[in-house]
């Protein structure tokens, strides 16, 4: 039987095992509370491994070993050292917040404390930059299925698609969570087979190490010009700050059994992230002494393993490559379908319950997946995607956001000019030929609008706490995430 065969045949198990733990996950999603956020009972074991496997998708998966091959010491930095410091910092100083507030998403903060319109802003904008991730995600399902089976990239966009939106629609949050457990287990046994055997048939690192350029592992700038360091800031801003008001990881937080499980299934995530993250880079590293010259650097990840592994492994690698990628979709999926549910649907039909929300939140899931496909058939380069997708999280919502949590001062028109003058200065800057990137304008200028109108506006518009799902105030100490339990 070809490699190719056994990859089909490999693919298809691994979907009807996905789907099958979907539908038995759909027993227990009798409510919006239990689709979204699962109940609100996920253990650690399976809230870390969520994740994990949430962030541990495409772009580190393929992308960092595309950075590797390049050598493309920006994109290195951005995985995975700049998405485990967004674990870490919303383990650090969010996680008990998150979840002490019983809430549904993070946009409920926006509308208790600074109003409906602003938490329309924060809605859109997620939306927006959650749909620009799952296309660089589809667009990677894409990639492989077309370098492993010679399928058209348009068969695996849609496919991939189909079979996420299935059981993503059919299980919600529970689902989402116990597929990510599976995933996470295939994800990291499929990475370390491929270290090893690759490894081992190249006679060991130090032998690839000898022959790589200086600094090709290099993490800060070769030449010290400004406009090198400003790239660097960027990708540590983008991936490592805004990524932290991503909606897929603050969900695993509000669907936590408690606060030390929210807090500690972060860190647990974070040292998951960067002891196994760095595998693809070194990879990516080993392909671009053993192979030069690949026509589609995107693909190094499935070359090497074709070309190293036994096709039995392959097709355990391949599950590893759908592991990242399906973790990853289906959170931004179920990420999308409750902001609509819970955020935009009262927009148009006041107070609905909770039968009405569920079906708008599973109306919205493929709705969603098939805008992501267009983002998915104009990508070129994963990681470049997330960091696009990460743009208006950066411009204009994660000022209005961290100070959400930690300044009792922040207040409606405050955030408002912080959002519309981050949004704005990073449109128009997008226009313009700027050494500086425009998301990383739109940062400046929302920071400094809403410092200035918030102590501005402080008599005119006293500001609002931060408040519960009840409505009640939530109790501000002990908010960092400490080990103590």
């Amino acid at each position: 039987m070809s490699t190719e065969s056994l990859i089909l045949i490999g693919v298809g198990m691994y979907v009807v095992i996905m789907l099958a733990i979907g539908f038995y996950a759909s027993r227990g999603a009798h409510s919006v509370t239990d689709f979204i956020v699962a109940g609100r009972n996920l253990p650690v074991w399976i809230c870390s491994a969520s994740i994990f496997a949430t962030w541990f998708g495409t772009g580190i998966m393929m992308g960092a070993a595309t950075s590797g091959y390049d050598r493309d010491m920006l994109l290195m930095v951005g995985e995975p050292f700049g998405s485990a410091l967004a674990l870490f910092l919303s383990g650090l100083f969010f996680a008990r917040l998150y979840r002490r507030s019983r809430r549904l998403t993070w946009i409920e903060f926006f509308e208790a404390r600074y109003g409906r319109l602003a938490g329309v802003f924060g809605a859109v904008a997620d939306i927006a930059a959650s749909i620009i991730w799952l296309g660089g995600i589809l667009f990677t399902f894409g990639v492989l299925l077309e370098a492993l089976t010679g399928l058209p990239m348009a068969v695996g966009v849609f496919g991939g698609l189909t079979v996420i939106v299935i059981y993503t629609v059919a299980g919600g949050m529970w689902a989402v969570a116990l597929t990510d457990f599976v995933q996470t287990i295939v994800l990291i046994l499929g990475l370390l087979i491929l270290l090893y055997v690759v490894l081992n048939d190249v006679g060991g690192w130090s032998t690839i190490a000898a022959q790589l350029p200086e600094h090709s592992m290099r993490l800060i700038p070769l030449v010290h010009t400004a406009g090198n360091w400003i790239d660097w800031i960027h990708v540590w801003m983008t991936l490592g700050i805004a990524a932290i008001a991503a909606t897929p990881i603050i969900q695993r937080a509000l669907s936590a059994r408690t606060e030390a499980v929210a807090q500690n299934s972060f860190y647990v995530a974070t040292v998951l992230y960067l002891g196994i993250g760095v595998i693809p880079i070194i990879l990516g590293l080993v392909a671009s002494v053993t192979m030069p010259n690949l026509d589609d650097p995107n693909a190094v990840l499935t070359k090497l393993a074709v070309e190293h592994l036994h096709p039995v492994l392959v097709v355990i690698f391949v599950g590893a490559i759908l592991s990242s990628i399906m973790s990853t979709s289906d959170s931004v999926l179920l990420g999308v379908a409750s902001v609509v549910s819970t955020n935009l649907l009262p927009l148009v039909r006041k107070h609905p319950d909770s039968a009405l929300r569920l079906r708008v939140a599973r109306i919205a899931i493929p709705i969603a997946g098939l805008l992501a496909t267009y983002v998915a058939f104009s990508a070129s380069r994963v990681v470049e995607v997330l960091i696009d997708a990460a743009a208006p999280l950066l411009a204009g919502i994660i000022v209005p956001f961290v100070l959400c949590f930690w300044w009792e001062k922040a207040n409606k028109y405050g955030a408002l000019a912080g959002m519309a003058g981050g949004l704005l200065g990073w449109m128009i800057a997008s226009t313009m030929d700027n050494a500086i990137p425009p998301d990383l304008i739109g940062f400046g200028v929302s920071l400094v609008c809403m410092l200035v109108v918030t102590l501005a506006t402080q008599k005119t518009n006293p500001p609002k706490p931060l408040t519960d799902g009840d409505g009640n105030p939530v109790e501000l100490k002990n908010r960092l995430g400490t080990l103590r339990g």
